[in-house]
């Protein structure tokens, strides 16, 4: 099935879409970022079949998310976040955040997050990164960019 191009859509939601709007990406994205970073560990893990995968790799490897490395002679690669991929992870910390408060259910979250310079177990928080405020969707006003 084609997909639709989102990537000249003059929004930055759609053009984060068009790099990661499909169920796949950001769920191989949590993998390597977790340390799973060959094929066939990726692979295993989802249960995604071989074309998919190659085909998801291929296109993160396109716009910059993902770099590879050969780690034998035959060759073979494990795949690594660039520093593109990496603050991408950061968005997936923002959908970590509502999956837990919204569909943990009972059991609670599957996973916790320890930050490195509290060694507390916490969450993301939007914050604005003018004044340290609170940031939510309720509290900004949208006006038009360079861009629009």
């Amino acid at each position: 099935m084609q997909r639709t191009d989102f990537s000249e859509m003059a929004c930055s939601i759609a053009r984060t879409l068009d790099v990661i709007g499909e169920p796949w990406s950001p769920l191989i994205l949590r993998d390597i970022w977790v340390g799973i970073s060959r094929f066939e560990q990726i692979q295993a893990d989802l249960g995604i079949s071989r074309k998919v995968l190659t085909e998801r790799l291929n296109h993160l490897l396109d716009r910059g998310i993902l770099d590879r490395r050969p780690y034998d002679r035959r060759p073979r690669y494990e795949y690594i976040l660039t520093d593109k991929g990496t603050e991408l992870v950061d968005v997936l910390m923002v959908m970590v955040r509502w999956g837990d408060k919204w569909l943990a259910g009972p059991a609670g979250p599957p996973v916790l997050y320890r930050h490195h310079a509290c060694g507390r177990i916490s969450s993301v928080d939007l914050r604005c990164a003018d004044c340290g405020q609170p940031m939510h969707a309720g509290d900004v006003d949208l006006i038009p960019g360079p861009g629009a």
